[in-house]
């Protein structure tokens, strides 16, 4: 890759990490750093965490009309839930040929989730083949653009490997980027999706975009994705933050106008 596209590249990548980013933060900070978990009460909160509403209530037969007060002789305050759990991302993309005229955009997508620091990203790549470039993420723009794509494609193989790898169900999100086009065997990659999202996983389908922003997909297989309740579409870079907050935090996907299932 010459210089010039690789320095491209980063700033795309660092862009919409830093958006992608503050979006969770904004939505999870509360749980992430302990949120309030408002319907435990304790006797002994710190100043931060007294429910004054209660805690007046609580103290009422304590009023002192001289002084026009209540004197507190009990708080009543806000338990703490435990912090979240961190989650794991396992990030899953087609090499295969048939991706080359979507090498960008894929890559571009990858880049960004092996990038974020406040998930642990497992990154798989595949045609026929399964490699895992997991500790190979220092610089995955380097990794995933500097890849050369070929030979078919073997989903159902990929997704095998990844699924071995899934240790906390309820707390992973799987990301295919993928055109769909299967050369592996059909039926075993919808049963594994399905296995997957039985056991708690939240699965999510990024559909190919050519370098036009056309998506290019076997619909076939997208609908039928669609039906196990995995959503596959097509987003561009600047709506893909949205989209992935939801999925990690397993929200309601805002599908953008350009998706093609949900």
């Amino acid at each position: 890759m010459p210089e010039t596209t690789r320095e491209t590249a980063h700033a795309v990548v660092r862009k919409v990490v830093a958006d992608l980013e503050k979006r969770l933060a904004t939505r999870t900070r509360a749980t992430l750093t302990g949120a309030l978990d408002r319907s435990a009460r304790v006797s002994r909160p710190r100043h931060r965490d007294i429910d004054w509403d209660r805690t007046i209530r609580a103290n009422l037969k304590n009023y002192l009309p001289e002084y026009r007060t209540v004197v507190p002789e009990r708080l009543v305050g806000y338990g703490r839930a435990s912090q979240s759990v961190k989650k794991d991302i396992v990030l899953c993309i087609d090499q295969s040929g048939s991706m080359a005229a979507s090498v960008v955009y894929a890559s571009v997508f990858g880049a960004v989730l092996a990038s974020m620091r406040s998930v642990d990203t497992r990154l798989v790549v595949f045609d026929t083949a399964v490699v895992d470039l997991t500790d190979q993420l220092d610089d995955p723009v380097d990794v995933l653009f500097g890849t050369r794509l070929g030979g078919g494609t073997d989903i159902n193989r990929a997704l095998a490997y990844c699924q071995s790898r899934i240790t906390r169900p309820a707390d992973t999100v799987v990301v295919l980027i993928s055109d769909l086009y299967e050369g592996g065997i059909r039926d075993e990659m919808l049963k594994r999706v399905a296995a997957m999202k039985a056991s708690g996983v939240q699965f999510v389908a990024l559909l190919a975009l050519s370098d036009e922003g056309a998506p290019a997909y076997d619909r076939e297989h997208a609908a039928a994705l669609a039906a196990l309740g995995a959503p596959a579409f097509a987003c561009t870079p600047d709506l893909f933050p949205e989209v992935m907050a939801a999925a990690i935090e397993k929200r309601p996907l805002p599908i953008p106008d350009m998706a093609t299932h949900q």
